[in-house]
């Protein structure tokens, strides 16, 4: 199988990780790119915050090179300031430029732009020209199968965005409507991935390599992109890459490895934004980590009560306690100091 490409960027593997407001940000998307995804993309940022030169927003999108291609991700429903906000962040070190046209989000849409954007195929279009003339990046775009039930129209957004300049697509597989639930329709993107000639990433309920390669099968698509089934499994990376290679399954990581990175992440998070900002935010990445943990309500609660980075080493003490008492994963060797 030939590599993946975004225009001249290859990517190491065909499973990347996706946006998600809130979660992506750099640690995280540095964790996934360690553990074998293909790409990372930024919280997405608005478009005129950028154009605005709004401090706080531009410093979502710096990053420390990780292990995978890195795309800035960018929402807006006006073509004139995409395309400022596209020439505005140039100065910026990251590999593409992707364009937000997916996210449910009331306050998103209320505006015009996210999924909102599926209303319009022609306004996608205008909006993947503006951007591309004024970055030197490829530009890729994320979109849904549609705004609702009677508007299913990735098939008319992808085209207007492929004639535009995008060189890749991923569409996950539900409308505006159905937000998160209930399961995809793969008939979408198979649909997308007829027609057009660009990449075409699936996206929605891969949660193992068994879901990733029946969603290749089923759709011909490109790659995957995974979202909220990487959180605190990163591992999921190294998974689906053997699956869709064919090389040997990686090895379960023990709950030594899974604290290890859990601590890791957390650690990079209140480095970079400091322990106030950092420690309410790591409440919810932390609980991902519990997923399949005995005593995992419990711990769901140290979760909620994370304030300082101390904080953290009690609900990893009391991590291993519930294990011992439970007298799982037998063979871990509790390493100290931490490392």
């Amino acid at each position: 199988m030939e590599p993946l490409k975004i225009g001249n960027i290859t990517l190491p593997h065909r499973a990347v990780f996706g946006p998600m407001a809130g979660f992506t940000d750099a640690p995280c998307r540095r964790l996934m790119a360690q553990h074998g995804a293909g790409f990372t993309v930024s919280e997405m940022v608005s478009s005129r915050a950028l154009v605005y030169k709004d401090h706080k927003t531009v410093s979502l999108l710096k990053a420390k090179k990780n292990d995978a291609p890195y795309g800035v991700q960018i929402f807006g429903e006006v073509p004139q300031i995409m395309g400022e906000a596209a020439a505005a962040i140039e100065q910026y070190d990251f590999d593409f430029l992707d364009i937000n046209m997916g996210c449910p989000a009331p306050k998103i849409v209320s505006g015009g732009a996210g999924s909102k954007l599926m209303l319009d195929p022609d306004l996608c279009g205008r909006i993947v020209e503006q951007v591309v003339a004024h970055t030197t990046r490829p530009v890729t775009v994320k979109m849904r199968k549609g705004w609702d039930d009677d508007h299913v129209t990735a098939v008319e957004c992808a085209k207007a965005c492929e004639q535009a300049g995008a060189v890749l697509v991923a569409v996950h597989a539900r409308t505006r409507e159905q937000m998160y639930t209930p399961g995809i329709d793969p008939e979408i993107i198979a649909r997308v991935k007829a027609a057009v000639k660009v990449p075409v990433l699936g996206n929605g309920d891969i949660r193992s390599p068994e879901d990733a390669l029946k969603m290749m099968a089923d759709t011909g698509c490109d790659g995957v992109m995974i979202a909220r089934a990487a959180l605190g499994d990163p591992w999921l990376f190294e998974r689906v890459n053997a699956a869709l290679e064919g090389t040997p399954a990686p090895r379960t990581p023990n709950l030594q490895a899974r604290m290890n990175a859990l601590r890791r992440q957390v650690e990079e998070m209140v480095e970079q934004k400091g322990e106030f900002v950092a420690m309410p935010q790591a409440r919810a990445q932390t609980m991902h980590y519990m997923k399949g943990l005995k005593g995992a309500a419990s711990l769901r609660r140290y979760c909620c009560e994370l304030s300082h980075l101390e904080d953290l080493d009690r609900l990893i003490e009391a991590v291993f306690a519930e294990q011992r008492r439970a007298e799982a994963d037998p063979d871990d060797v509790r390493e100290l100091p931490f490392p």
